[in-house]
């Protein structure tokens, strides 16, 4: 009876098995299970330098630099070309990577056959730094396993392969903890997970500098395009709205329409049904409803924006009601960003520049979704708040603000607040809107030249990926994050930062960080969408200080190629090659 149930079963399985293959689904994968599939894919890097050991004789870390070898990522019977940790009772060898750029993802481990078949138990520490990857987690230097382990043990097999961590980093530290036990490595090996997807958009510039920042924009933003667009891969794994909108702004940018910006839109509007601010903060509903008509701007989805119409029409009557006497009058956690954070009079001219806004992309989208009442209300809204103008208080968040809402005059903004000191009090996330109503002012030479030095100071400081924030203060006596940090000198990581992201906890891997990615393809690039879609754009561009620029932008209906040469008169010559279908304006 058994022997008939098995065999039935087999037939059974089988049956299910060629269905599934049937359909094209492996086999056991048919419509019984539920599985989501993850549109990431996965590389493994190799090592590309060793940074430091614990043993400088070679005696507990033995053949370390046979780990810089590209393997296959098999373990085999051959017992040659590895490294060997060796620990005594008091000798506990340790090796740091450097992967050479940022990554998501964690690390695989090839191992020999050494005499002791029993796994071997090792401490791994990720970091975005080397002081990160050197360091113990306390309450003094300020790592942390929140969002991320990247500090923690694990058992690695005999002759075997051990695969473990999901982080942001660049470089990683192994330990051997038990006492008496010997680790034979044949690789060490990055696990890489990203969204393989074409950078359609670029930029290129006689100013090599200009070209590697617009290139690290993108691929900041890229890192964070996991299951959900994150605001850090180490921490900050969240779907933080407000900071969402540079990071889709550089998506439009460099890669045109991807899921991942309506999977994390439409999860922040699920989970905060009205009365409520999305992630507590009233301002990143506001960012929401931005977001949204800058979405439908580039890529011309009318089905998308449909799908918002309900939740955008009741969200634009509640920020009404916040409004008293022509003022914002928001509740909620009132925020604009980090280092703004204790200047309440900046919060509120913040604030009430970006009700404006939000009432005029509201009056934008309601007129596009067939809602007339609603577009009369806030364009109605937007009138009374244009009535009052706050005070500055001397915040450049504040002051960018206002000139791009059009409360203040952004030439008057940009001499008196954003251009006082030139990159200082900048923000990784609001410099984008400084670099936004500098480019409203005219000033491109200001704009580019902050671009240089504010975030070209985190290449300076050794970034492959631009940071959570920067103070260009921070680097007059600092080592750079991918060297060990010598005495007499600050820890750029390590010793800086405020706020939640303080010491070693301080993100070097934050999207909102992107934006000259975008700056530069709009205004020096100058390519502009006029009509929703990309079926007519603008090309009117800036070059500065700069002699050529060059460089692709794409739209729902193909790739836009420009490329512009300054002439001996100061006059520019373009050529543009637009797909079918786009009209452009010059």
């Amino acid at each position: 009876m058994r022997y008939k149930y098995l065999t039935l079963l087999c037939y059974t399985l089988l049956f299910t098995s060629y269905q599934a293959l049937a359909q094209g689904l492996p086999p056991i994968f048919d419509k019984t299970y539920e599985s989501q599939k993850d549109s990431r894919i996965r590389h493994y890097l190799t090592p590309k330098r060793i940074v430091w050991t614990s043993d400088k004789t070679s005696t507990s870390v033995v053949d370390a630099q046979k780990l810089l070898v590209k393997g296959s990522g098999q373990a085999d019977l051959v017992h040659q070309n590895f490294c060997k940790m060796i620990s005594t009772a008091d000798v506990k060898p340790g090796i740091l990577f450097d992967f050479g750029k940022e990554i998501q993802g964690g690390i695989q481990l090839i191992t020999d056959q050494p005499a002791n078949q029993k796994p071997i138990r090792i401490r791994i520490r990720f970091g975005e730094s080397v002081s990160e990857a050197m360091s113990d987690i306390d309450t003094i230097r300020g790592a942390t396993n929140d969002h991320a382990m990247r500090d923690f043990v694990v058992e690695v097999p005999w002759l075997g392969s051990m695969q473990v961590g999901n982080s942001g980093f660049r470089f990683a530290r192994i330990d051997l903890i038990d006492p008496d036990r010997e680790l034979q490595l044949k690789e060490v090996r990055a696990v890489f997970e990203f969204r393989d997807i074409p950078y359609l958009g670029s930029f290129k510039s006689n100013d090599e500098r200009l070209n590697q920042i617009w290139n690290v924009g993108a691929y900041t933003v890229h890192l964070n395009m996991q299951e959900y667009l994150w605001d850090g891969i180490k921490r900050d794994r969240l779907v933080w709205v407000g900071d969402m909108h540079p990071e889709v702004m550089t998506i439009n940018t460099v890669f045109g329409k991807n899921e991942v910006v309506a999977k994390s839109l439409d999860q922040a509007r699920d989970i905060t049904p009205l009365p409520g601010w999305m992630n507590g903060i009233s301002a990143y509903s506001m960012w929401w409803v931005l977001i949204h008509r800058d979405l439908y701007k580039n890529q011309g989805d009318i089905a998308y924006l449909r799908k918002q119409q309900k939740y955008l029409v009741g969200l634009l009557d509640l920020l009404i009601q916040k409004t008293k006497d022509n003022k914002e009058n928001l509740d909620g956690t009132r925020f604009l960003d980090w280092p703004s954070s204790e200047n309440p009079e900046g919060i509120h001219a913040g604030l009430h520049a970006m009700m404006v806004m939000t009432m005029e992309a509201g009056a934008e989208l309601c007129t596009i979704l067939d809602e007339p009442a609603q577009a009369a209300k806030c364009k109605n809204t937007a009138t009374q708040l244009k009535l009052y103008v706050p005070e500055i208080n001397g915040s450049k968040q504040a002051a960018s603000l206002l000139a791009l809402a059009g409360l203040v005059p952004a030439e008057k903004a940009n001499a008196d607040v954003i251009s006082q000191g030139e990159c200082e009090r900048f923000s990784t996330f609001y410099g984008y809107y400084m670099l936004q109503a500098k480019a409203k002012a005219k000033d491109y030479n200001g704009a580019l030249n902050c671009i240089r030095n504010y975030w070209g100071g985190m290449l300076d400081m050794g970034a492959t990926t631009f940071w959570e924030d920067f103070d260009l203060a921070w680097t007059k006596n600092a080592a750079p994050i991918d060297e060990l940090v010598p005495e007499g000198k600050d820890d750029i990581h390590g010793d800086f930062g405020a706020y939640c992201y303080k010491n070693l906890r301080h993100s070097l891997c934050h999207g909102w960080a992107s934006g000259p990615t975008a700056w530069l393809s709009e205004h020096v690039l100058g390519v502009s969408i006029v009509e929703a879609g990309g079926k007519t754009i603008r090309v009117q561009p800036n070059l500065g200080d700069l002699t050529w620029a060059e460089g692709t932008y794409p739209t729902p209906l193909g790739v836009v190629k420009v490329r512009h040469e300054k002439q001996a008169d100061g006059s520019i010559k373009s050529n543009i090659d637009a797909p079918k279908g786009v009209k452009v304006l010059r």
